[in-house]
């Protein structure tokens, strides 16, 4: 790869997935808003919010590549943003319990060159969940920081997730056999 890779973004999540494909990183912090318009389609808001996190990155040089993620949870065709609290977080896996949901992320790779964008979409599908089991989960993982009140790799994950169509690891945060894709194509 010609150029030094950055990741713009503070998710632990994506930093591993980086890690485990054997790729040489360094993280940049990028102060941006997660707003959009209210009228764009929820497919395409991670693409979105991608491109804008890329975009208020202004110290890009030449032999940088910076990547950019936002992963949404989508139910219903509404997106189910982080909770802000405990009560949201439960109202939000009671809605996905015994059900279907997409979980969709864009991504954005910009060089001074180039910028190029794609997205990604899973589809999770949770067994009914018990409510002590909700509860437990939120007071114990505390699942504010993440789209849909929960984090499939934790234990919500490995106990109320019957089955997976598409990338679990897009539903980490990071769809990293498309990535590696892309980033083959910017050699």
């Amino acid at each position: 790869m010609k150029y030094k890779i950055l990741l713009g973004s503070r998710s632990p999540r994506r930093k591993e997935l980086l890690k485990k494909m054997d790729m040489d990183f360094k993280s940049v912090t990028i102060k941006t808003g997660e707003s959009y318009p209210d009228q764009l389609p929820a497919t395409e808001v991670p693409e979105y919010l991608a491109i804008k996190k890329s975009l208020a990155y202004k110290k890009l040089k030449k032999d940088e590549m910076l990547i950019t993620a936002d992963t949404i949870v989508v139910f219903g065709g509404v997106i189910l943003e982080k909770p802000k609290n405990k009560t949201a977080a439960e109202k939000m896996l009671k809605k996905l319990s015994g059900k279907k949901h997409k979980v969709i992320t864009g991504v954005c790779l910009r060089s001074q060159k180039d910028i190029l964008t794609f997205a990604d979409v899973s589809e999770v599908y949770f067994k009914k969940l018990k409510n002590k089991d909700i509860k437990y989960y939120i007071d114990k993982y505390k699942p504010f920081d993440k789209a849909g009140a929960y984090g499939v790799q934790e234990w919500i994950g490995l106990i109320g997730i019957k089955k997976i169509k598409g990338s679990f690891y897009n539903i980490m945060g990071l769809p990293t056999a498309k990535l590696r894709d892309y980033l083959e194509q910017c050699k």
